[in-house]
């Protein structure tokens, strides 16, 4: 099988169950986020109606498979932000670029350029000759799509500015930040986490989060230092419910396919 990576559905314990939360809809989150970012201490990013589209659709490539998520038998539950096959997984980050691309140059640059990010800082899958070998191939023509477009961004009088390596460096990071962040935000927890190498307006720096309160399906957080336009951030999302484990992976996909809706929210606060 190879090495593995972390990545799938994301996993939240309530008292009621678990909730499931799509990867391409947790993707959203991160798209909010980025919408709501910005002030004098994280500076601004640009093009921003494209980094914000970007953010939004880094997960687009698993859009399928969340469609039939498979069972975990030794869990009971979908896969989680846990292991696939290495070639697996590579096959989802490889239609990646190619789904976004509809949407725009400079989004699918960012969406790449994310999942090869992924792999770059996640490199337990240089611990097996056969994961490495179809991890390396990936990243070898991710860099070439991610060379063409940006050549071709440089041809275009509109995005010519937004495609100096420095540029497309700090939105990268920052789809990456919104990313963790986002991720943390639907999976909740219990008192504190934090996001490391967040780009500000001169450098980096660490978002320290803290759990405020949780009343009914709504968590409140404060963030440090506070890297948003406004106050406050609501953010409302949605997950299934399950109430109960499972034996059977059809079961669990019909259960899925029923109205086992539930609706999150966030609301971050300055701390």
């Amino acid at each position: 099988m190879g090495s593995r990576l972390v990545f799938l559905m994301l996993h939240r314990f309530t008292e009621q169950g678990l909730v499931c939360i799509t990867q391409p809809h947790h993707a959203i989150i991160a798209g909010e986020l980025a919408r709501a970012w910005s002030n004098e201490q994280f500076g601004n990013f640009a093009p921003f109606d494209e980094v914000c589209l970007g953010a939004s659709l880094h997960d687009i490539g698993w859009v399928k498979w969340e469609q039939k998520p498979t069972l975990n038998p030794e869990t009971g539950y979908p896969h989680k932000f846990t292991q696939l096959p290495t070639q697996v997984h590579i096959d989802i980050w490889s239609s990646a670029k190619q789904l976004a691309l509809p949407f725009g140059r400079y989004a699918a640059l960012l969406v790449s350029l994310h999942g090869t990010g992924l792999y770059e800082r996640f490199s337990n899958w240089r611990n097996s000759k056969e994961a490495k070998t179809i991890v390396q191939d990936f990243l070898n023509k991710e860099v070439a799509f991610q060379e063409q477009i940006i050549n071709i961004l440089n041809q275009d009088e509109y995005f010519a500015p937004y495609a100096a390596p420095s540029i497309i460096k700090r939105n990268q990071q920052l789809v990456a930040t919104w990313d963790s962040l986002s991720i943390i935000l639907c999976q909740g927890f219990t008192e504190k986490e934090e996001v490391t190498k967040v780009p500000t307006s001169d450098g980096e720096t660490t978002l320290e989060l803290t759990l405020l309160e949780t009343k009914g399906n709504c968590n409140h957080i404060a963030v440090s230092p506070w890297p948003f336009q406004q106050s406050e951030v609501k953010l409302v999302y949605e997950g299934r419910l399950l109430p109960h484990t499972f034996d059977d992976e059809a079961a669990m996909q019909d259960y899925l396919n029923s109205n086992c809706w539930i609706t999150l929210s966030t609301v971050l606060k300055p701390l």
